[in-house]
């Protein structure tokens, strides 16, 4: 009978061990998804600010403007204030 009750003994703790097994990998799950959301947040956010910058880039002048920039205006010579 020692046989039989240390196979319920061994049976016991490998019910405790499955239960501990399935808390840690609904915490996993858990955590998992978690860090999906925040990565597709991230993601959406990253793309945003993309749009902003190309559409930051579209405004800027051509590069020929942008090596020329306009000369600053200065009073003209010989007029009176």
């Amino acid at each position: 009978m020692s046989k039989l009750e240390d196979l319920a003994e061994r049976v016991d703790r490998l019910v405790l061990r499955h239960q501990e097994l399935r808390r840690t990998s609904a915490l996993i799950e858990q955590q998992l998804a978690a860090v999906s959301a925040e990565r597709d947040s991230l993601r959406s956010r990253l793309a945003a600010a993309r749009a902003r910058i190309d559409a930051l880039i579209e405004r800027l002048p051509a590069e020929a403007a942008a090596a020329d920039p306009p000369a600053p205006s200065l009073p003209a010579k010989g007029k009176a204030r």
